[in-house]
């Protein structure tokens, strides 16, 4: 198929705001303290990453807040294809109604669903808490969009660009993993009959990172 072009002029405005940076994920623990009745609730109970194509990955956010009691997180394990869970640090301690958040990330490798899970170890009563994780991969669409936009005016040493599939947020799906020295990017990774949606941010040399730009729509034929 032909190449879907399009460029676009992101205005990038550096504001102040602090780029929180994934930080690895846990591995299965056997502890478990018994005796607290504090319980452990973790939000969405299911994170869908819909289609995401094969060598692209998609990210989202997951929550886990203590109930009545505060409550000790001593490690998480996940399985299924493509699906790998960072940002947090533990054991992770909790204050009654205290919450923290981790990124789930889905990197599928081959066509079609992909299920999975995730299952956090506390001390909590309804340890361990579980998640469900679900998505498929899809085979590229062969179009690209190509984006560019005009530098900022600050001092900066990259930018981020982001994509989502609402008009107007969330852009849950980061493009760039480190940040893009230039002022333009290639997406490959866009699926046929879809609507996308681009934002751009910029990067001090302290990594604050500004708030998001215009909004970019794309259709996908």
């Amino acid at each position: 198929m032909g190449r879907f072009m399009s460029r676009y002029f992101l205005a990038v405005v550096l504001l102040s705001a602090t780029l929180l940076t994934a930080c690895g994920g846990g591995t299965v623990a056997a502890k478990i303290a018994t005796g607290n009745a504090a319980t452990l609730s973790v939000s969405p109970s299911t994170i869908g990453f819909g289609n995401v194509t094969v060598g692209g990955s998609s990210s989202l956010t997951g929550t886990l807040t203590a109930g009545a009691g505060a409550l000790t997180v001593s490690s998480a394990s996940w399985n299924g294809q493509g699906y790998s869970v960072s940002g947090i640090n533990f054991p992770v301690a909790l204050t009654a109604g205290q919450s923290t958040h981790y990124t789930v990330t889905f990197s599928p490798q081959i066509s079609g669903a992909a299920s999975g899970s995730i299952s956090f170890i506390s001390d909590a009563s309804n340890s361990p808490t579980g998640q469900t994780l679900t998505g498929a991969g899809t085979q590229s669409s062969g179009h690209t969009v190509d984006l560019s936009w005009d530098p900022s005016p600050s001092a900066v040493v990259g930018y981020n660009i982001y994509r989502g599939t609402l008009s107007g947020g969330p852009y849950p799906t980061k493009l760039n993993s480190s940040p893009q020295l230039g002022t333009s990017f290639v997406d490959n990774t866009v699926n046929p009959s879809t609507t996308y949606y681009y934002v751009a941010t910029s990067l001090d040399a302290n990594s604050s990172e500004s708030s998001f730009s215009n909004q970019l729509t794309m259709v996908i034929p």
